[in-house]
């Protein structure tokens, strides 16, 4: 049986047809629009922009939800490898803090030998810091120790970790401390393991800088910095702090006394030393005994021999004089 013409498909295809015609000048349209280079339809396209993207919102949500999953999922990537980085640095952490735990018993253990004297002549007294009161010195504090407690010029002074400063005026009941970082403070000190001979001067920071260094080459940052005796000013082997590279490419020392949290010090008494009397004994050497003269015998002057000196009265082997007789 012959399909009829006037059946839907007869109508369906010229509507096609027209609907892709009409899709066609539309995009030819839009593409010619956007491609005119004019002031006028420049303006055209900003408002037709402004009329139409605002009312396609739901249409970029799928878009923006996406971005944001994306985004998220990196942020949770990121996070995973930071926790698991954690987790690496926690299982170290349980390490050190067992090694700590037993250095803390060791340590415990040591502290029972504190009452052992190892220098005789070098004992300390225990003074709380008091307010600074003011002085010539910028970097200084009180202790309430002075000389009724023995306290003598020159001293050192240590917080129970590191070399602090020395005591630099007594009086009755108290006693000043010029710190190391002042700048009237000039300490030698040793720089180990190399063993360079240095100066510690005080430059009113909390970093002084080491001077007169004998071959700076020899010595790195993280090297130990004590004392070093010289001059009797100061006791041998005191712990002064660490050498570090200072902004100004000076090597500097990091101080191992907690100077933020200055209570209590520690009085090191020094022993005596001998004064200095005589000035001229430091360039002259010691004069020498007296050499005893020669005795030069008596001579005959008829003979021109030496004569023997005559003994002296009761001499066992010469006699007296009545006794000499009686034997001719």
């Amino acid at each position: 049986m012959a399909k009829s013409r006037n059946g839907p498909e007869d109508f369906a295809r010229p509507l096609r047809r027209l609907l892709v015609a009409l899709l066609v000048l539309v995009l030819t349209g839009l593409f010619l629009l956007w491609r005119i280079d004019s002031p006028r339809v420049e303006r055209f396209r900003a408002a037709l922009v402004d009329t139409v993207v605002p009312s396609f919102d739901w249409a970029l949500l799928p878009v923006s939800k996406a971005t944001a999953m994306v985004d998220e999922f990196q942020s949770y990537a990121s996070l995973y490898a930071q926790n698991q980085e954690l987790r690496r640095e926690l299982q170290q952490m349980k390490a050190w803090k067992e090694a700590a735990l037993q250095l803390e018993q060791k340590n415990a253990r040591l502290l029972d030998l504190n009452q052992v004297r190892l220098d005789p002549k070098l004992t300390h007294v225990t003074g709380v810091v008091l307010a600074d009161s003011g002085s010539p010195f910028r970097q200084s504090v009180l202790l309430n120790v002075g000389a009724r407690d023995g306290i003598r010029d020159g001293w050192a002074t240590m917080d129970g970790i590191g070399l602090v400063g020395r005591i630099s005026g007594v009086g009755a009941r108290t006693a000043r401390v010029i710190l190391l970082t002042d700048s009237n403070s000039r300490v030698p000190v040793t720089v180990q393991p190399s063993g360079q001979k240095a100066l510690l001067a005080g430059d009113n920071t909390s970093l002084p800088p080491l001077e007169f260094l004998e071959d700076a080459d020899l010595v790195r940052p993280g090297d130990r910095v004590v004392t070093s005796g010289d001059g009797g000013m100061l006791p041998a082997g005191l712990l002064v702090g660490q050498v570090v590279m200072g902004t100004d490419r000076r090597l500097r020392v990091v101080l191992s006394a907690d100077y933020e949290r200055l209570e209590f010090l520690r009085v090191l008494r020094s022993h005596d030393l001998e004064p200095i009397t005589d000035p001229g004994a430091l360039i002259a050497a010691p004069p020498a005994p007296p050499t005893p003269e020669p005795v030069v015998p008596p001579v005959d002057s008829a003979t021109g021999e030496a004569v023997a000196p005559a003994p002296a009265s009761g001499d066992a082997t010469g006699g007296s004089p009545d006794g000499e007789a009686g034997d001719g």
